[in-house]
């Protein structure tokens, strides 16, 4: 009965230190966000995901900005004042976004629209402009198929849009092979 009791306490002691992590994390990230000047300065751009419940940014160039596995933003990104709050608290969906000096970045960015197990990640390189909002948005391209019966039970295509402030620059999307089970984001003309 004994072992018991320690499992139990030592399971309600790691529940509260992963929570207290959150809170900790969400109060670096409001200070942070509070303290950063409305909107862009002249030399950032801001970068946003939706489509999902959530969506993380893994990181930018060589820096983790989102841990995979615990989903904790990592000291560097938050040292470098590129991550910001936009809910409430990080367990809110897309809670947050990045300000990033303009110019070419290479940045990773994990989708999770089934569930919070399985993450879609796109890999992109992108030349962001100072002084712009820049949307990473998921969704499915739904479109009817008269095919045969294997094609239509495939699901339809994910898909990437980025947006620079309302107008989309550039599209990738994920399509099933019906054959494989296996895809990748591909880029697509708009």
């Amino acid at each position: 009965m004994a072992s018991y009791w320690k499992q139990l306490f030592a399971l309600g002691t790691v529940s509260m230190l992963m929570t207290a992590c959150q809170t900790i994390d969400t109060m670096q990230l409001k200070k942070l966000t509070d303290s950063a000047p409305s909107g862009t300065n002249g030399s950032e751009a801001l970068i946003y995901c939706s489509g999902t419940h959530d969506c993380n940014f893994e990181r930018i160039d060589d820096i983790k900005i989102i841990n995979a596995e615990n989903r904790h933003v990592e000291s560097e990104a938050l040292k470098l004042k590129l991550v910001r709050l936009q809910a409430q608290s990080l367990k809110d969906p897309n809670p947050v976004y990045l300000a990033v000096p303009a110019g070419q970045h290479e940045l990773v960015v994990r989708f999770y629209p089934i569930s919070p197990d399985k993450a879609e990640v796109l890999h992109v390189f992108q030349n962001f402009q100072a002084k712009h909002k820049y949307t990473f948005k998921m969704y499915r391209q739904r479109s009817a198929r008269s095919t045969s019966l294997l094609q239509a039970s495939a699901p339809d295509p994910l898909c990437v849009d980025l947006l620079q402030d309302t107008k989309t620059i550039r599209r990738f999307c994920k399509p099933y092979n019906v054959q494989t089970g296996i895809a990748e984001f591909v880029e697509q003309k708009i």
